[in-house]
């Protein structure tokens, strides 16, 4: 039960929303899939002085893609990302990731924006939106803002947002080159759990690869240096050890309720392994399908 009082509203295009928003400052709460804000709102950690409804603004339902990047706006659920051939065609790894969210039921809620403006450490969606090299888009009462992902993320549940902001979709680089990618977690059961650790793995031709982790740091992060020894070698045994070595180098894992800081930087490296000979393996066109289990 909810029992704190705001104002609400229901705007129907994104100039009110940013006249709401500009309107209560502070106090504003932007709702989408609401499967954030409501668990606040109904256990007293946030009291706003209005929410602003965003689901009857048709535009930030768009998903589609240009000659050289898919639009993911601000209202597309996860469910709507698993159920579009257009990402699974284009973007398999982000469709890979956007499987693991939580269960069918808050995937069917949840808003890939609005994974991404909760910022917290374990966020599935992290990893793949940070090694396509993604842009969050943001209107906001100083016009656009086009803030890269690798940008985005400036602490636990903090954001580069700015006052009276809104995050308006996400804009994700279609690769021109062959590429395949692999997402892999640990986690403690299946269902609502939140990822102990998290990996992701994109391989391009020319013995390319980017890597990048969710729940063993403050934040998602790319692994520049991994990557570093990865590019321009062709995967073998011997090049995935070294670039395990440099795990410790590239995470700051801690202890919580989910796992050890020992076993996420143990498994940081094993889900490192599994997700570049996956990702090798699919560009190779030999791979197990996406979606499968590879842990």
């Amino acid at each position: 039960m909810i029992t704190a009082g705001f104002e609400y509203h229901r705007p129907t295009s994104l100039d009110e929303a940013l006249m709401l928003m500009e309107r209560y400052g502070e106090g504003a709460r932007p709702l989408a899939g609401g499967t954030d804000l409501v668990v606040r709102l109904k256990d007293g950690r946030d009291e706003p002085g209005a929410v602003v409804d965003l689901k009857g603004i048709k535009e930030l339902e768009r998903l589609e893609a240009s000659d050289d990047a898919l639009l993911i706006g601000a209202l597309v659920t996860f469910t709507d990302i698993i159920e579009s051939e257009l990402v699974r065609e284009k973007l398999p790894l982000l469709w890979e990731a956007a499987t693991n969210v939580a269960s069918m039921g808050v995937r069917n809620r949840a808003t890939l924006v609005g994974n991404i403006c909760s910022a917290v450490p374990s966020l599935d969606s992290g990893p793949a939106l940070l090694v396509h090299e993604a842009d969050v888009l943001v209107r906001g009462p100083d016009g656009h803002r086009r803030i890269p992902i690798t940008e985005w993320f400036t602490g636990p549940k903090r954001t580069a947002l700015g006052a009276g902001e809104l995050v308006t979709g996400v804009a994700v680089p279609l690769p021109r080159d062959a590429h395949a990618g692999c997402y892999v977690r640990a986690g403690r059961y299946a269902g609502e759990d939140l990822a102990q650790v998290g990996a992701a793995a994109l391989a391009l031709e020319g013995d390319r690869y980017r890597v990048a982790f969710c729940a063993v740091g403050p934040v998602a992060t790319r692994a520049r240096d991994i990557e570093a020894v990865l590019n321009g070698r062709p995967l073998d045994t011997d090049i995935i050890e070294e670039a395990v070595t440099l795990v410790p180098d590239e995470i700051a894992p801690i202890t919580d309720i989910r796992a050890s800081k020992e076993y996420r930087a143990h498994m940081a490296g094993v889900l490192l392994t599994r997700a570049l000979r996956t990702a090798a393996s699919r560009l190779a066109g030999d791979g197990p399908g996406y979606g499968e289990r590879v842990v």
